[in-house]
């Protein structure tokens, strides 16, 4: 991999990505704690992802609406450390091209120039255009289907684009 400062991101959403909508397999993880019970879709959470994601070799970003709630609730249950948050802005940002997701600038801005991933549900080629447009450096927007959630496919097609991008 590249140095530890130029190690690629990977901003992670939860909602989709990590906890699927419809089409869960159940999973095996810690008994039920009272925030499942507020919440019962977090059982839905595969614990063995952590460890897949850690061993991307990224440098990991919740990038979620849960902010750092997704270090209290999450990451326990699927085996990740405490992660930094992306911070988002107090206030609407300019208004962008028709279509843009609102996470889009922040994420940018976050990576300055550096290789990034951003795993989201709500990924658009709108968003796509916008960085590639705006991001000198590469960057792979990877939608994960919301029913199932990141599945071997999507693991794969992560590991592949960061042999592309080390290599380069």
């Amino acid at each position: 991999m590249t140095s530890a400062p130029q190690r690629p991101l990977l901003f992670l959403d939860i909602d989709g990505p990590l906890i699927p909508f419809r089409d869960a397999q159940a999973v095996t993880g810690p008994a039920p704690t009272p925030a499942d019970r507020a919440n019962p879709l977090l059982s839905r959470l595969d614990p063995a992802t952590g460890r897949r994601l850690l061993a991307l070799g990224c440098d990991l970003v919740w990038a979620t609406t849960w902010q750092e709630e997704a270090n209290d609730v999450v990451a326990p249950r699927i085996g990740l450390p405490r992660l930094p948050v992306l911070e988002w802005p107090a206030t609407s940002p300019e208004p962008g091209p028709h279509g843009l997701h609102w996470k889009t600038r922040p994420l940018v801005e976050r990576a300055d120039g550096r290789p990034f991933i951003w795993l989201d549900d709500e990924i658009s080629s709108m968003d796509r255009q916008w960085v590639a447009a705006a991001h000198p450096g590469p960057s792979l927007l990877h939608r994960v289907d919301p029913a199932k959630g990141l599945r071997d496919t999507d693991f794969s097609e992560l590991a592949d684009w960061l042999r592309g991008v080390v290599s380069s």
